[in-house]
């Protein structure tokens, strides 16, 4: 009886003991993830496509980011985010703990890089500028991308991101912006479908710079266009020319039209066709997207440009007539004046 009863009281120790032992761990354990790492200074750190725990893990030690690579991966391991850490860059505060770097791993919360496609670009140029970004990887796709099927804009991105992703997420930007403002048009506009909305779009951005100036041009062309007029708009001639690149001369230097450009039918040539171009002729923004769906009432049916960025409005031909004779007053000033400063 005292045998066993001596028996049961080893046991009782050993569990106590033991149980002692590993609550020490726990604490130990706990204090070694949230005590501060050793980084003198914020850091990036990159998680390549495809990269494991393991790796991840053993460069972050490497790297000076934590103390332990063996502990991270404890922790990843007790907590179920072995498989949860994503591809990106991600910033690493300075004194960051081993459980902080796995929360910034696991949360997904990378640096954001930024990429400008502005508008009125032709498809052409604006994938030459994704093709050209040293952060974003992968092949350009192989399939055509349509003319005027992207929404310019300025686009944040995780170091990873396709070039392909992009294409496709400037895509749905276009797809979706149209899905949301063309149930909300004017019912009176000569636009019957969302695609012709961006070919004219696409024509009212490349003759003004100008966001302010963006609802005249629209009304302008609306008319026109109602009144069985031609739009008669200059960039179409081009992109019938170059599909859109500028036109030189044989000396490299920037031209105007020949009267052999304007007098050429093409589909995209306004002053030889009647209606609108057979595609957009670049890839309009959100401004010129609306105000083509929503353009103001007014009678506008010609404009010139006033020499300043922006251009003189008019509503019969005399008074173009006197925005012209305008113009071509202020043209001849500005050349004289810069004669005189040589």
């Amino acid at each position: 009886m005292k045998f066993l009863k001596g028996l049961l009281s080893l046991i009782v120790l050993i569990l106590v003991l033991g149980g002692a032992a590993t609550g020490a761990g726990w604490v130990w354990m706990q204090n070694a993830l949230n005590q501060d790492g050793p980084l003198a200074e914020d850091v990036t750190f990159t998680v390549e496509p495809g990269e494991g725990l393991a790796s991840v893990a053993s460069r972050l030690e490497k790297d000076g980011i934590i103390r332990d690579a063996k502990l991270i991966r404890l922790k990843a391991r007790l907590d179920g985010t072995e498989t949860s850490i994503k591809t990106g860059e991600f910033l690493i505060e300075r004194a960051a703990s081993t459980s902080d770097v796995l929360k910034s791993l696991v949360d997904g919360k990378g640096v954001l890089h930024k990429i400008t496609l502005p508008e009125g670009r032709t498809t052409a140029q604006l994938l030459k500028i994704i093709e050209a970004d040293p952060v974003l990887t992968g092949d350009m796709p192989a399939e055509e991308i349509a003319e005027g099927s992207l929404l310019p804009d300025t686009y944040l991105f995780n170091r990873g991101m396709t070039r392909a992703q992009l294409i496709a997420k400037m895509q749905k930007a276009q797809a979706d912006l149209l899905e949301e403002l063309w149930p909300l048009r004017d019912p009176d506009i000569p636009v019957t479908t969302p695609y012709e909305a961006v070919i004219l779009a696409s024509v009212v951005e490349k003759e003004t710079g100008r966001v302010d100036e963006q609802p005249d041009i629209a009304a302008l062309f609306t008319t026109r266009l109602k009144r069985g007029m031609r739009l008669e708009s200059d960039p179409t001639i081009i992109y019938g020319v170059s599909r859109g690149e500028p036109l030189y001369n044989a000396k490299g230097q920037r031209r105007t039209l020949r009267r052999s450009e304007i007098d050429t039918k093409t589909d995209w040539n306004t002053y030889q066709i009647d209606g609108l171009p057979k595609t957009p002729i670049c890839n309009p923004g959100r401004g010129a997207i609306a105000a083509v769906l929503n353009p103001p009432h007014t009678e506008y049916i010609f404009f010139v440009a006033d020499g300043k960025g922006g251009h003189l409005f008019a509503k019969t031909l005399n008074e173009h007539n006197q925005n012209v004779a305008a113009y071509r007053a202020y043209e001849r000033k500005e050349i004289a004046r810069e004669r005189a400063g040589e």
